[in-house]
């Protein structure tokens, strides 16, 4: 206890004081003993009674903090892109409910089955955790590939045996420059008149018709469009076809879709019948139309070649006759069979979407016999057949051979040019439409990883550039940091268009005209939307989004839509020729462009002597002219030519005439020049060019053909 008094008396430095007060003689009753003694026993007790209680209890607490538990290990699972639910659940061993939940809290928009695709990978990863395990991303094992390959798709038969082969009906394509009377040539054959409905007077679809001659025999002949802007659809034509009847106009001649149409029989191997149209008219010159074919490569019978030719009218029905014994004749050369039996192989020719009907697709049969009932898949579609039609809209029970039908029956619509086949089952259908969107999906993310890629190389490639350079500049010197550009979308203007129309041919159509803009760093011209059918609620939901403009072609727009686009101010084009709505889009872009400096000569004079004035007590020169074309104005821009160089452009200080200021000076009329630039000097012979200048709408330079 004493000690402890000595150091509180140490600490409060009390103990020297002390001792010098005792020396001293002086009254330590001063000093509070007592208080201090207290103070320092209470401490010294608390000390005593509480401390080894701590120690005790610190060291149970730290005796169970630190036993370790061996650490749980999770199990690894394989997972790979493009996994579906099932495959999922079998991977983790866990059951396909317990799967289901874990997505359905990764991704709670989600709708999902068994055989869904979980296409999205961090989905993928979130639920893998989320039933308590870790993933290794591996690539889809080889052996299920191959399993998939031979049991999720389908695939053409192989070619039949030749016993099994019977005769079938030739498939004839029209084809041609546009307003040559192809479709003329098709209306007086079947007794119709479908070049009335054509908008424009040209045909815009391509159409297949089933045409019973007078001995019996039938013909499926495709009407193609003669338009420049139809082009894959005529290709199309050629690719499908037994025989190509070229329609040539007797006045016009060979024209630049006819010799188009005859690269692309020669490109798909087909032969050509030439019908040599209009010859009912004053002008025509069936000679000429045939020298023009033989320049072209096509030498007809009458010009010692081995091409069939037959002088045509259509509008008259002259010659028909002999045009159909030539494509019978033509047929019987060629040695058309076809196979009859077994799953039906065909292609679609176009397809579209009807208010009453539905989604519709018109086919060519090419194998087998089509009924109803049958399940087709076709792309990333699949249907199963409801109904089949003729080309006028007579129901039929089968389509045989070379047959051209509409059917009807699709999940959903499908591509124009695809081939169909069929399927044993809806099973089959839907396991084929499982595998083709997997591989669509695998194939895309392949192009987004390259596209990855080659952005991942060109940022490496500027950083190495960039640390060149600072290892070039030595080590104390740093590199400002490079200011980011602006995106140069956000500058330039745009034009975002949606397309919706009657037919996928025709949506195809507008898009390869579209493809043929090449003016995007004036103008960006996208396509944000296209479908086949009438304008709907979504895509006024789209063109509010991205400011766009809807183009329908040969589709209406109900009034309720048209009204709710009205109040959003959303602008709806309707149009049924196809250039007019592609000179729609010209005006719309020349509209978004910016205006341009340009100038309008008003005047030209020549300089006939200089002079020199003084003005403040400075010598300045001035240019002695006479206007020799137009009027000089005083307030206009002026530029001095010297042996076609340009000296100076710039304005005037002065204009005057006999000593007189005057703004304008007419033709063969002498005047002073002098122009703000003091140094300036005139010599005899030089021009000046008086113009003004002025903001100029800007055009696209873009042209689309026609």
């Amino acid at each position: 206890m004493a000690t402890s008094l000595i150091r509180t008396y140490t600490k409060f430095s009390l103990l020297r004081q002390l001792f010098c007060d005792i020396v001293k003689g002086d009254d330590v009753r001063k000093y509070n003993f007592h208080g201090l003694l207290l103070t320092q026993c209470r401490t010294q007790c608390q000390h005593y009674h509480t401390t080894p209680q701590y120690f005790k209890t610190s060291k149970k607490k730290l005796n169970a903090f630190t036993q370790i538990k061996p650490k749980k290990r999770l199990p690894v699972v394989d997972i790979w892109n493009q996994m579906t639910v099932l495959e999922l659940a079998a991977s983790t061993g866990r059951d396909i409910n317990d799967v289901m939940h874990a997505i359905s809290l990764s991704d709670s928009f989600g709708h999902y089955n068994k055989n869904t695709i979980v296409e999205d990978p961090n989905i993928l990863y979130n639920t893998v955790r989320k039933l308590g395990a870790k993933f290794k991303v591996i690539s889809r094992p080889d052996s299920k590939m191959e399993k998939n390959t031979q049991d999720c798709n389908v695939v053409k038969r192989p070619l039949p045996d030749e016993s099994i082969l019977i005769k079938r009906r030739p498939v004839v394509t029209i084809m041609g420059h546009v307003d040559h009377g192809k479709t003329t040539l098709l209306d007086t054959l079947r007794n119709t008149s479908v070049v009335k409905m054509e908008f424009g007077g040209i045909t815009q679809h391509i159409g297949a018709f089933n045409v019973t001659l007078e001995t019996g025999e039938t013909i499926t002949f495709l009407d193609t469009p003669g338009h420049a802007a139809f082009n894959i659809m005529r290709m199309r034509g050629a690719q499908v076809t037994d025989i190509i009847v070229l329609v040539v106009a007797a006045d016009d001649g060979v024209m630049e879709q006819t010799i188009e149409s005859i690269n692309m029989a020669r490109a798909a191997n087909v032969p050509i019948i030439v019908a040599i149209n209009k010859i009912d008219k004053p002008e025509a010159d069936i000679l000429r139309t045939q020298k023009m074919l033989a320049q072209q490569g096509i030498q007809v019978e009458a010009m010692g070649g081995d091409i069939q030719s037959v002088n045509v009218s259509a509008l008259h029905g002259t010659n028909l006759g002999t045009l159909m014994e030539a494509i019978a004749l033509q047929a019987e050369l060629v040695g058309l069979k076809g196979d009859p039996t077994g799953l039906v192989e065909a292609v679609i020719i176009e397809c579209f979407i009807d208010r009453q009907r539905g989604k519709l697709a018109t086919a060519l049969i090419q194998r087998g016999t089509l009924r109803k009932g049958a399940y087709l898949v076709s792309g990333l579609a699949w249907a199963k057949v409801r109904a089949m039609f003729d080309h006028s809209g007579n129901p039929v029970t089968e389509a045989k051979l070379s047959d051209a039908v509409q059917i009807i029956g699709w999940k959903d619509l499908p591509t124009a040019g695809d081939e169909i086949l069929e399927v044993e089952n809806e099973k089959k259908a839907r396991t084929v439409m499982r595998y083709r969107e997997a591989e669509k999906a695998t194939q895309l993310a392949q192009k987004h990883k390259i596209a990855a890629d080659k952005k991942h190389e060109e940022y490496l490639k500027e950083y190495k550039e960039h640390l060149a350079k600072r290892r070039a500049l030595g080590r104390y010197t740093k590199l400002s940091t490079p200011v980011k550009n602006e995106s140069p979308d956000d500058e330039k203007p745009k034009l975002n268009v949606i397309i919706k129309s009657d037919v996928a041919g025709s949506v195809e159509a507008i898009l390869d005209v579209f493809n043929s803009y090449g003016s995007d760093d004036k103008c960006q011209l996208s396509v944000v939307h296209y479908g086949v059918g009438p304008v709907s609620e979504t895509d006024l939901q789209m063109a509010d989004i991205f400011n766009a403009i809807i183009y329908s072609f040969n589709v209406g727009v109900m009034k309720n839509l048209q009204q709710e686009a009205n109040e959003k101010k959303i602008l709806i084009r309707s149009y049924n020729v196809i250039y007019k709505l592609i000179n729609d889009v010209k005006k719309e872009i020349n509209m978004r462009l910016p205006s341009v400096d340009a100038e309008e000569i008003i005047g030209e004079a020549n300089v006939l002597q200089e002079f020199e004035i003084t003005d403040k007590k400075k010598k300045v020169k001035v240019a002695g002219c006479r206007c020799i074309k137009g009027n000089l104005k005083k307030n206009a821009m002026y530029r001095l030519m010297r042996e076609q160089e340009v000296l100076f452009a710039g304005k005037l200080v002065s204009m005057r005439h006999m000593k007189n200021e005057t703004e304008t000076i007419k033709t063969d009329v002498e005047c002073g020049l002098r122009f703000e630039d003091p140094t300036l000097s005139f010599k005899t012979g030089d021009i000046l060019i008086c113009y003004q200048t002025y903001q100029k709408p800007q055009e696209t330079d873009w042209d689309p053909g026609f």
